[in-house]
This record gives structure tokens, C-alpha cells and sequence, in this order.
């Protein structure tokens, strides 16, 4: 079995009532990776990813654009311990 690894993503920008969540769950489920993606409060998405090194880089990247309409200012990336998560859910 290959390395797992996790991410966590705070994307700031235009990036709610855009379906971005939606779409991040398609990107991570096309991808093979689990975790979940979340509106914050503050008018960010919240993201944790884990899974294959190389798609959960691919998945960071995407976040950085965005689906259709999304306008990113900003990913802020942090590298965690994998927690072993099932599944990909919209929180």
C-alpha cells in the first residue's frame, strides 16, 4: 500500500454559493482521496483531504483555481497526521 497523507485547505475568496463544496467533493471522489469540505463562517471553505501523495497535491492545486464562477484570493495548506477518515461529505 502507498503513503497516505493529509492536507488541510482554508481557500478565502468569492468561494461560497459558487459549488465549490460540491465540486471539491467530485474532484476528491474522481481522485480516489477522503475527508470532507465545510463553509466556514467567515465566508471561507475548509477542506481536509487524504490519501495518495500525488492526488492530494493535484486536489490542493485545484483548490488554488476553483470551480466555474469561484474567484480564489488565497489556500492556506497545512500537512497533518492521517486519521484513517472513509469517505468524501460535504459538512
Amino acid at each position: 500500500m502507498s503513503e497516505r497523507v493529509r492536507r488541510r485547505v482554508v481557500v478565502r475568496g468569492n468561494v461560497q454559493g459558487v459549488f465549490f463544496r460540491d465540486s471539491c467533493r467530485r474532484e476528491a471522489q474522481s481522485r480516489g482521496l477522503v475527508g470532507w469540505v465545510s463553509n466556514r463562517p467567515d465566508g471561507a471553505v475548509e477542506a481536509v483531504f487524504e490519501g495518495e501523495p500525488d492526488a492530494v497535491a493535484a486536489l490542493v492545486d485545484w483548490c488554488a483555481r476553483g470551480p466555474r464562477g469561484a474567484d480564489v484570493d488565497s489556500v492556506d495548506d497545512t500537512s497533518e497526521d492521517p486519521e484513517g477518515l472513509s469517505g468524501f461529505r460535504i459538512r
